[in-house]
């Protein structure tokens, strides 16, 4: 009877890898598709994708390298002599060159004469201050880890500064930029008042993603009765929290807060504000019609 249990959650465990697999690597079609549609960017930030080409950037070398680079595998055998095989697997390599294909075909669109858009101009096309402040503190990083392991003439050696600890801090720079890629659309629409040109399905889909996956955690944890998973990386299990609760932000602010409004039969360059807090006339509309009117 326990075994047919086991069994039983172990079948749920591996639907949610796979549910949340898909999840996450559809979610980075529909901002692009969205920003198509409609011919422009107006309504989102180029912050938000161009920290994912950055971001996984990052995550799709550091997966590349554990996955066929023998040098950074040997290293990790030495650091891990318990476990030592990477935790990589190809469709980590797939997700991340998926997010970093997509990220850069959502950026080129903030450049309309790429695609033979109409250019409009109070599109914002040009990245914040501090976002282009932490894509070069995170380069920097990289650049001094590589200097520091180069200087010591040792990067072979598993026991010290390695190359491995390159291919690590690539990963925290991924992690940075995931927690702050998400902060300026979201101030962006409460200053609207709206989530226009912010497409809802890529969070939708991120959010069923996250929950499927700390899901399958839970599931596997304790199906082999260790919590190291949960316990013994809080860093990433912070940061997918972190994930979630901006994925709640928006949905709250799409069909709570400002309402799920979309353009219908309307011009988008008759109705879009200026990006930086005016109001649409569609959103100035009620959802339903005045009795006094009738």
């Amino acid at each position: 009877m326990m075994n047919d249990i086991h069994t039983g959650w172990r079948v749920v465990s591996w639907l949610c890898g796979w549910i949340y697999f898909i999840a996450w690597t559809v979610s980075f079609f529909p901002q692009a598709i969205l920003n198509h549609s409609r011919r422009t960017t107006q309504g989102m930030l180029p912050d938000f994708p161009l920290l994912n080409v950055f971001g996984f950037g990052c995550y799709t070398l550091s997966a590349l390298l554990f996955l066929y680079s023998s040098v950074i595998r040997e290293q990790y055998a030495i650091r891990h002599p318990h476990s030592p095989e990477p935790t990589v697997r190809f469709n980590d390599l797939a997700f991340g060159t998926i997010g970093f294909l997509m990220s850069i075909v959502c950026y080129s669109q903030f450049y309309p004469s790429l695609w033979g858009w109409e250019h409009k101009p109070n599109v914002q096309r040009h990245a914040l201050r501090i976002t282009l402040a932490l894509i070069s503190g995170g380069l920097l990083a990289l650049g001094v880890v590589f200097v520091i392991i180069f200087a010591e003439g040792n990067g072979n050696d598993g026991t010290k500064w390695s190359w491995i600890d390159l291919v690590y801090c690539m990963e925290y720079v991924k992690l940075a930029f995931t927690i702050f890629k998400y902060i300026p659309q979201t101030i962006s629409n409460f200053r609207r008042k709206s989530t226009l040109g912010w497409s809802i399905t890529q969070q939708l889909l991120d959010f069923t993603g996250g929950v499927l996956s700390l899901f399958q955690l839970i599931i596997d944890s304790s199906l082999q009765n260790d919590w190291s998973g949960l316990s013994g990386n809080p860093l990433k299990f912070g940061l997918a929290n972190i994930s979630l609760v901006f994925d709640i932000i928006f949905i709250l602010q799409h069909f709570v807060l400002f309402g799920p409004v979309e353009e219908t039969n309307v011009k988008v360059s008759e109705n879009l504000g200026d990006g930086t807090g005016n109001r649409l006339r569609d959103e100035r509309e009620p959802l339903l019609p005045n009795p006094d009117r009738v």
